[in-house]
């Protein structure tokens, strides 16, 4: 498969804003002079401790040392050899705790910026508008993926780079999950989610927006048409809060992603709450800051040592100055006039732990107070996925469950991405990795018996 140029666009037209400039891509890129300075440090190690932090196992001192020799072409493939989302997860991956986070150089001195120099990479082929793989001849069979977020896609190009006949379905008008709409442009620009989509298309994957799987086309049809189905349908919408003034409240991923479709329209307040302690969370908290909020207030029902966020992610919105309220029960939101002008809590302390593992709030009778606000948030996770129940599929904790192998409990229906995270964070590049793996045990067995 050689390496050829593309024309035209790399994206679909897409109806999102430019961003405005508090909320732009965080890093800037890196020079030529920096990506060959900074590739110059890597240690090259043999048994690379950064490759085995790295989910999908991309070869970090190979992509590397092809960036110090120049072969900018040479360090995309490795990278996309294992890892077709690679543009993304060199924004996205939360690298300080993966590989980065076991560079040997990170002991006493400063690690290598990984995740910036895959992103050097990725920048020069999406630029270049490159496309390292292409179809393969057709092997006749057909495969139809519901979800086009990270696993979607990279289950998708997988198989279609083994020549069979992918269909992706997804419910949103465009592909890309979360990526598209539920990261912070500041961590990834819309652009650099589509033009993986774009990318997965050119593989020859058709790509059909709009539809809601169960009911256009029934899961029926589905099974009737197509040797194999994989889903990767993420999480379902926030759950409720449960507390008087809810429909005041807003929604986290809808906050997020009218920030990213139309800024200049979101309505930031001056005073802002965001209940929950994730990324998401964090997300939001940022949007509010950057965009004009005079103060900026998280709130969280157990305490820092329980919050979901990664530690870089809390250490960045602290320095943001948004504050926090731990130990704090959301009772109810305040409001007069159709207006919010405060949130009621509770004190708390931690009891025994819960079905999630962490110790669960206890509210302190008569501990109530109240913080003002005139606009609250919540992102308080996802609810789990009900095709779940719809396919008769078996469950860990909500979750779908899956063998080593992706499989569900129903033959020839395999799952991946974060509607099978029961365990461990989900993320970016752990979807992409069970695309990946789903991929070639679809192939294995759709090619066993010729």
């Amino acid at each position: 498969m050689n390496e050829v140029s593309l024309e035209g666009s790399l994206t679909d037209p897409v109806a999102f804003s430019p961003a405005p400039a508090g909320l732009r891509e965080l890093l800037p890129p890196l020079t030529k002079h920096e990506a060959l300075t900074e590739s110059a440090r890597c240690l090259m190690c043999f048994d690379a401790p950064c490759t085995h932090a790295c989910p999908t196992h991309i070869d970090i001192p190979r992509f590397i040392k092809k960036i110090s020799s120049g072969n900018l072409l040479g360090s995309a493939r490795t990278i996309l050899d294992a890892n077709l989302l690679g543009a993304t997860c060199a924004r996205v991956c939360p690298v300080q705790e993966l590989c980065e986070g076991a560079c040997v150089l990170g002991a006493e001195h400063k690690p290598i910026a990984i995740g910036r120099l895959q992103r050097y990479a990725m920048d020069y082929l999406y630029s270049n508008r490159i496309d390292i793989f292409h179809p393969a001849p057709s092997t006749g069979k057909k495969v139809a993926i519901v979800g086009a977020g990270p696993a979607g896609l990279s289950c998708a190009g997988e198989l279609a780079k083994f020549g069979h006949s992918v269909t992706l379905f997804e419910r949103r008008e465009l592909g890309g999950g979360l990526s598209t709409y539920g990261i912070i442009v500041l961590r990834e620009p819309v652009e650099v989610a589509l033009a993986e989509v774009a990318m997965v298309k050119r593989l020859g994957v058709r790509v059909e927006t709009g539809k809601e799987v169960g009911i256009d086309p029934s899961f029926e049809e589905l099974r009737k048409k197509f040797q194999a189905v994989f889903l990767s349908v993420g999480l379902g919408n926030t759950p409720p809060l449960g507390i008087p003034g809810e429909e005041y409240v807003l929604d986290g991923l809808q906050y997020i992603e009218q920030s990213k479709r139309a800024p200049s329209e979101l309505r930031v307040g001056q005073n802002v709450i965001v209940i929950g302690a994730g990324n998401t969370a964090i997300d939001c908290a940022t949007i509010a800051k950057r965009l004009g909020a005079e103060r900026v207030t998280m709130v969280y029902r157990r305490s820092e040592n329980e919050m979901t966020a990664y530690p870089h992610e809390y250490d960045f919105i602290k320095r943001e100055g948004v504050g926090f309220y731990f130990l704090a029960q959301p009772g109810r939101v305040l409001v007069e006039n159709g207006e919010v002008f405060a949130l009621e809590c509770a004190r708390v302390s931690l009891g025994t732990k819960d079905a999630s593992g962490r110790p669960s709030p206890q509210v302190i009778p008569g501990s109530e107070f109240r913080i003002a606000a005139d606009q609250v948030i919540k992102a308080i996770g996802q609810q789990k996925p009900a095709v779940a129940a719809e396919l008769g599929l078996k469950t860990t904790k909500g979750f779908i469950s899956v063998d080593l192998h992706f499989e569900t409990s129903v033959p020839g229906i395999y799952a991946g991405g974060d509607c099978i995270r029961a365990r461990g964070a989900a993320s970016t590049v752990m979807a992409v990795q069970d695309g990946k793996l789903a991929a070639q045990t679809i192939h294995e067995r759709l090619t066993a018996h010729g």
